[in-house]
């Protein structure tokens, strides 16, 4: 059994919730998943060791702010869409970067110049499919609103049409759906930081996942079930991320497996209906500072270190011809 192979069918994190292991245990897969959707051409180390600055402005109001935090896990986990978007790994997240824009997005077959996609692809979807490759520049959603095609109050009908009609995904429990038109909404160009963008990190990434499990708590704690697993998976979606960085550090590796599989079996037993899933994930949330300090310690070992990005991406640069 090769390394990948080894490495997939352990990981157990978002993308075996779509299907998706035989894509990560095949030799041709990129050390990065989101390699698969960015030109060869460009500078991994550009578009992987940095991610862009979130334009969120949290509403005051605690109901609105937990309903935002739903959509926006939602938004970062490919769950959410389902169908071959899903098992490819893709997500809102993977066209629209950190609420925003991907100037670097060029999926093959569904995307012309970078940047672009086409929404009416029948790969991706059944009903929407119309059989001519046209693609269209993705748009910044965290830009000004007269940009956008769609006002905030059609929002959540136009996602869920996204979502179950684009993508073939499963129809998303009410709470969810509210969330993504909310999440939407609080992205707003004033709030955009001073900065725009930041390194990319563990401990960015294990944040969105805490931020994830507490929204599951408070799914949970509203009878929101089903959108209390769309919530940790969402949390094991951030871990995948982190674990492809790990590569040839099984101490940092078994670690992060071992914190996936918590949140599987608390996963399970939301699903079940189970007593103490809610104790499960707060103490996941604690558990995960210790982590979370483990891997900052190995972080200059792994692929967050641009130097080793670098290193580990050179081949899928094309060579200079003198």
């Amino acid at each position: 059994m090769d390394r990948r192979r080894r490495r997939a069918r352990a990981l157990g994190l978002a993308i075996a919730f779509t299907g998706a292991a035989t894509a990560l245990a095949t030799d041709s897969r990129p050390p990065l998943q989101a390699l698969s959707w960015v030109p060869p051409t460009a500078d991994p180390v550009r578009v992987f060791a940095t991610q862009p600055t979130e334009c969120l402005k949290v509403p005051a109001d605690p109901a609105a702010a937990r309903s935002v935090e739903i959509g926006r896990a939602a938004f970062r986990t490919p769950l959410l869409l389902g169908g071959q978007a899903a098992r490819a790994g893709l997500s809102c997240e993977s066209c629209h970067r950190a609420g925003r824009g991907n100037p670097d997005f060029q999926f093959r077959g569904a995307s012309g110049e970078p940047g672009t996609a086409d929404v009416t692809l029948s790969l991706f979807s059944s009903r929407r499919g119309n059989g001519v490759h046209d693609p269209r520049p993705i748009p910044d959603l965290s830009g000004p609103r007269s940009a956008l095609k769609i006002t905030a109050g059609d929002l959540p009908a136009f996602i869920r049409g996204l979502v179950v009609e684009e993508f073939d995904g499963r129809e998303p429990p009410g709470a969810v759906l509210q969330g993504l038109a909310d999440y939407v909404r609080a992205l707003d160009p004033a709030a955009c930081p001073a900065t725009p963008s930041e390194l990319m990190s563990p401990g960015r990434l294990l944040d969105d996942a805490r931020r994830a499990v507490a929204a599951a708590e408070a799914a949970l704690s509203a009878g929101e079930r089903p959108t209390a697993v769309l919530m940790i998976a969402a949390a094991r979606a951030r871990l995948f991320l982190i674990d492809e960085r790990y590569v040839g550090q099984p101490a940092e590796i078994a670690r992060l497996r071992g914190a996936d599989r918590t949140l599987q079996d608390l996963q399970a037993a939301v699903r079940e209906g189970r007593a103490g899933a809610a104790r499960g994930l707060a103490r996941w949330r604690v558990d995960s500072r210790r982590l979370e300090d483990r891997l900052v310690v190995a972080q200059g070992l792994s692929l967050f270190d641009p130097a080793r990005l670098r290193q580990a991406t050179n081949r899928r640069l094309p060579r200079k011809t003198s």
